[in-house]
């Protein structure tokens, strides 16, 4: 993602409250780095243990990495934006991140992504399945955080410059809720 697209979600009057579980947090960092992030981000979280999450969330998920997840995580991003922002009239969203990456023990399924994105009117989750074996847990996660700050771009009313960079099979779905 250029790094570009930062500074014009920033000028955006969208805000945010992001919440990602774990993968995803590089996008955090990224939009914290950037002089005007507090006219975009109401509030970060990384709800990170299931203790934590099933808190955030008010009751446990049935599976944590999933659509459901990430859209419950969005819609609780968003409730929690418009508490925060200062007027009614300014345009917020929710954005949430749900991923399981590389770590450092053998995992039975595939490394994905569930990006949801939350406004007044609807709720869309981007789903995102990785190549497993292909990238490191770094590059797993610049990749995710890099379509994370996409969505906020979008959500922003923001055109993203660039593209991400795909391996082959690799796609990003979208269910509208």
């Amino acid at each position: 993602m250029s790094k570009a697209t930062i500074p014009e979600i920033h000028k955006a009057a969208t805000m945010a409250v992001i919440v990602v579980t774990g993968g995803g947090a590089q996008a955090v960092a990224d939009l914290l780095a950037v002089p005007g992030a507090s006219r975009t981000v109401l509030e970060a979280l990384v709800p990170y243990s299931d203790t934590s999450l099933t808190e955030f969330l008010g009751a446990s998920p049935a599976q944590a990495v999933s659509i459901e997840t990430a859209a419950a995580l969005a819609q609780a991003a968003y409730r929690r934006a418009t508490t925060l922002r200062e007027h009614d009239a300014v345009p917020v969203i929710g954005l949430a991140c749900t991923a399981t990456l590389v770590t450092d023990r053998p995992k039975k399924g595939d490394h994905r992504a569930h990006i949801g994105l939350s406004t007044k009117e609807w709720t869309r989750v981007y789903s995102l399945t990785l190549r497993k074996g292909a990238r490191d847990r770094q590059a797993e996660e610049r990749l995710v955080s890099d379509l994370l700050l996409r969505i906020c771009a979008e959500g922003c009313g923001v055109r993203p410059e660039g593209s991400l960079p795909l391996l082959p099979n690799e796609h990003v779905a979208i269910d509208e809720r």
